[in-house]
């Protein structure tokens, strides 16, 4: 079991596609403690029929262009007349790409998260090429790369995860990330016909806007589950005190903690 969940920021973190988590045992929660980090985060029962706290936010269906609206088709348009979208391998990623990121975390709108290059490279130590895609985002006029996604692929869904551009490209009017997800949904449930394809979980940082977005302009939706966190004891003691006095703690990694606890309170 130990090698489906892997440590992500001290958190245990199921490893595969969200649907084919397992409800853990304390005994087994138990377990992964023991070998590290301060609490594990279990989601279960995966795209249930009930609304909860809890979601992933997915993309089942491709639709083409005839699924979005004028403006969203003008948009998609003219981002694939400045950019090409294609595959790129690791190496290409792992020595270019860390620039793009730290602009990219530098342009968000909360600024309380920083990209170093020791996060970047962490990061990357986790992707591999048998278990990643990794996608480019090219200024058709230079070829350069300006742009890029990374995707967990796990052969019949997948998760679309760090992505980043340089922000002159996002705010001049040339929409690459329409662009980007409408080739990596064509590709992806279009193409490969994969269940469903995912941006991850609920967010609790809210850093950047990209789940609205897609759900406003993707047609992605909310896949219902069910949240449970075993904490670590100790950890799980600080957490309970520091509750209450969460609207004010100043520290965006600690409130982002105690906002998972309070959804999972609610299950």
């Amino acid at each position: 079991m130990k090698t489906d969940f892997f440590i992500y920021r001290h958190a245990w973190r199921y490893n595969f596609a969200p649907d084919k988590e397992p409800e853990l045992t304390d005994a087994e929660c138990l377990e992964l403690l023991k070998s590290g980090g301060f609490l594990v985060r279990n989601t279960f029962d995966f795209d249930q029929k009930e609304k909860s706290y809890f979601w992933y936010i997915i993309k089942d269906s491709f639709g083409g262009l005839e699924e979005h609206s004028s403006n969203e088709r003008r948009k998609i348009r003219k981002s694939l007349n400045y950019y090409d979208y294609k595959i790129i391998d690791f190496e290409c990623v792992k020595d270019n790409c860390y620039p793009i990121l730290k602009a990219t975390f530098d342009d968000y709108i909360i600024k309380d998260r920083k990209m170093t290059k020791f996060i970047f490279d962490s990061y990357m130590n986790y992707c591999n090429e048998n278990s990643h895609d990794f996608w480019g985002i090219f200024n058709k006029q230079n070829n350069q790369l300006v742009g890029f996604c990374t995707i967990h692929n796990w052969g019949c869904s997948c998760e679309y995860g760090v992505n980043g551009i340089y922000p002159e490209f996002k705010h001049n009017s040339t929409y690459p990330f329409y662009g980007l997800f409408y080739k990596l949904n064509e590709y992806y449930l279009g193409e490969k016909k994969f269940k469903y394809v995912t941006d991850g979980s609920r967010s609790v940082t809210e850093h950047s806007n990209i789940q609205p977005f897609l759900i406003q302009n993707f047609k992605f939706r909310k896949a219902y589950c069910k949240l449970k966190i075993h904490y670590k004891w100790w950890f799980g003691i600080i957490v309970k005190i520091l509750f209450p006095f969460r609207s004010l703690i100043p520290n965006k990694s600690v409130k982002a903690i105690l906002k998972m606890h309070e959804i999972a309170l609610k299950f």
